[in-house]
Parts: C-alpha cells; structure tokens; sequence
C-alpha cells in the first residue's frame, strides 16, 4: 500500500516545463516495454491541462507503431464536441510520430455511456497490464470520471470490471471511465496536477484517505503501483 512517502513529488515552474520532463519519462518507460515485450500501452487523461504534454509527445521518437494508446475517461458527448476527449487525442496527441500509435476509443456511438461500458469491457478488460497512465484530478478531487458526488463512485472503486457508466450530478454529461482495479492494474501512475487549488487537495488525498470526499485518494492509497506526481503552479 502507498503512504505519502511512497510517492515522488516533482515540482515544476510551468506546465510547459513539466510537459517537458514527463513526456521523456514517458517516452523512456514506453521504450523500455517495447523492449521487453515487443509492445506498450499508454492511458491518458482527457480535458485542457494535457495538450502541452500532447504536443511534446508529438515530438517524441520511439516506436509508436508498438504502442496502443486509449483514454482514462470519455465524456458521453459527440466525438465532434469540443468537450469530447476522443476529438481531444485525435487532434492534439495522434499526430507526427505518435500518429501510428494503436488507438483505442472508448465512443462506440451508443446512445448511452452504460451500453458502451457493456460493448467494451471485454476489449478493454483483455488489454494487457497498462505501462504507462496519466492521470488529472479535478478540484473537487475526481480523476478519471470518478467523482465524490456520482452514485457509482464506490462500484468504481471496488468493482472488478474495467469500465464503468458515470453520472456526475456537479459535472456536465455523463461519463464512461476505466475503474480503479483497471487503472492500478499498471506498472507506473502519474499525476498531472496544474494550480494550487489542486495541490492543496492533492496534498489532502495523499496525506489521509477519503475516498467519499476525494476519489483520488482511493487510488493513492489503496494499491502497491508506482506513483509520481508531476506539478505545476502555473
């Protein structure tokens, strides 16, 4: 189990900065499975704060045809939205060299996100253990789609299946996000954590755990997975 002194904190002056620094670490662990095992797996987080991170790994030279890529979290919207996170990957992350990157989308064009969490638990669930997921964290202490104030919080942080149909009642649209066994099911999580409203409740989620108030905190506390945060005032 992860204490707070389990978990390296690194502390960046911009979010370009920490683009930077993590997009190297990234592409170094994604190197290193397509080494050893011929193929990677990367999961990625949705939202504005990733699209520096995107754009230096648009940079990176490794093997991207090895390495399949899918979201930790997908907004039930259409993939034409602004608001979508499948039209976020496609336009921001799936370019230059990481454009013949394997792509998985969790959008299916069902009318409803549950159906899709139906549609795709098998696909998802036969992913092989995760190398690399980078998660963000809302202020109010979500990650992925799970959220304090949903109904399915707690079968999203102890059901087994893969993926799961949310319904945040202070967030807009509903949602399909991977469960927390899914994501821990991986050799490195990071953070992605911009602003010092969120580094308060980050500090929170790892100093004490409360699932119920600050989702986040299951996932810090609740697993062995390496854990790194990388932060940003800026």
């Amino acid at each position: 189990m992860n204490n707070k002194e389990d978990i390296k904190v690194n502390t960046f002056d911009s979010n370009e900065a920490l683009s930077s620094s993590l997009s190297e670490r990234i592409a170094e662990l994604l190197a290193q499975a397509i080494e050893q095992r011929g193929e990677a797996t990367l999961v990625v987080s949705g939202g504005r704060t990733p699209k520096p991170l995107f754009a230096a790994l648009n940079e990176k030279d490794i093997e991207w045809s090895k390495v399949t890529i899918l979201l930790a979290d997908e907004r039930w919207v259409s993939p034409d939205s602004d608001d979508s996170n499948d039209k976020l990957i496609k336009t921001c992350l799936l370019k230059n060299k990481v454009g013949a990157a394997k792509y998985v989308s969790l959008f299916t064009g069902h009318e409803q996100a549950s159906n899709a969490a139906a549609a795709l638990e098998a696909k998802v669930a036969a992913l092989p253990k995760f190398d690399v997921v980078v998660l963000g964290m809302g202020n109010d202490g979500h990650t992925a789609s799970l959220f304090p104030c949903c109904a399915q919080l707690e079968a999203g942080l102890t059901q087994s299946n893969a993926l799961i149909a949310t319904q945040p009642t202070t967030a807009p649209y509903n949602r399909l996000s991977l469960t927390k066994q899914r994501l821990l099911n991986s050799h490195h999580v990071f953070f992605h954590i911009t602003g010092d409203e969120k580094w308060s409740v980050l500090q929170t989620a790892m100093e004490r755990p409360d699932p119920t108030k600050y989702p986040i905190s299951d996932l810090i506390h609740a697993g062995s997975t390496p854990i790194d945060v990388y932060y940003s005032a800026a």
